[in-house]
């Protein structure tokens, strides 16, 4: 009898199939454009509905420094890569999020992400948020500020909620997109060891940037899915290892598929009903005090 009442209280299965596309990163984008299109082939062949590239997957990752020269790397949306990948997602018929360089104007260039559907649509964008500027990630350099909020968008039976890497540290990015409806948060991220730091911090960072986005998932009651770029890419004297270990991880932050740290392909099997059970079980959007958080639109303190 309670194994029956418990099969009633469930919400019934809803299956979702995503691909992580891992891979290292060249100067020739041409390279980067087939690499990135035998990823998404091959997540297709392998059941994914639903594939997310990485960060800047097109270019090196360039911001590692300042350079004026690097700004030639950017296009429009609708640019060669974007092309690419829509033209991939309608052949594969499959829905990708394309992260890429965008030239908006002269002068104004964003971090952007595409969410491309099977029929190679646009089905929105999201323009990253937060801008780090850190040693040898000198994004300020490049990119604005993303001006479109935060976004949920809708493919493959699913909402999904595109944010970009440095805004995996921010539980309020993470809480305003799944506030937005979004299911799955996808990460396209770049992010490594700078040869220094790995001796003595590097298993402590990589422990880090796991946890924050795990706790993502079961503060938000959503799934999250991270693929980062892996290889050693160079500027100058500068070099960052570039960890991968996308992963996939459920509402109750269990991670249930992680790649390696070479290229690949990862496919994860998501039960979208979790999201619901989840919630359930672990009410904290119910139980938010909006009438106390005034605060937080501060930068700190009382003033």
């Amino acid at each position: 009898m309670s194994s029956r009442v418990e099969t009633e209280k469930r919400p019934p299965e809803r299956k979702l199939r995503v691909g992580l596309v891992q891979m290292a990163g060249d100067e020739r984008r041409e390279v980067n454009l087939e690499r990135a299109r035998a990823g998404i082939f091959e997540a297709a062949k392998q059941g994914a509905t639903l594939v997310c590239l990485q960060e800047l997957f097109a270019t090196p990752y360039f911001c590692q420094i300042e350079d004026a020269v690097r700004f030639d790397l950017a296009e429009p949306v609708d640019g060669p890569t974007n092309t690419a990948i829509a033209a991939a997602a309608r052949e594969a018929r499959v829905s990708v999020l394309s992260s890429f360089f965008e030239r908006r104007a002269p002068g104004l260039y964003h971090n952007t992400a595409v969410l491309y559907g099977p029929e190679g649509e646009s089905i929105g964008m999201y323009r990253k948020m937060h801008i780090p500027d850190d040693p040898q990630y000198y994004e300020k350099f490049y990119f604005a500020p993303g001006d479109l909020g935060f976004v949920s968008l809708r493919t493959a039976g699913v909402s999904v909620g595109p944010l970009v890497c440095w805004d995996q540290w921010y539980p309020e990015a993470a809480r305003l997109t799944a506030l937005a409806g979004a299911e799955i948060l996808l990460y396209p991220t770049a992010i490594g060891w700078l040869p220094h730091d790995k001796p003595t911090h590097g298993a402590d960072q990589l422990a880090a940037w796991q946890t924050i986005q795990r706790s993502h998932a079961i503060a938000n009651g959503v799934f999250v899915v991270v693929t980062n770029r892996v290889g050693t890419e160079h500027a100058g004297e500068h070099a960052i290892e570039f960890w991968g270990k996308s992963f996939v991880c459920d509402p109750y932050g269990k991670v249930i598929a992680e790649a390696g740290h070479d290229e690949s392909v990862l496919v994860a099997d998501c039960d979208l009903s979790l999201v619901e059970q989840a919630r359930r079980g672990w009410p904290f959007l119910r139980d938010r005090r909006i009438d106390a958080y005034g605060g937080i639109g501060r930068r700190h303190g009382s003033a």
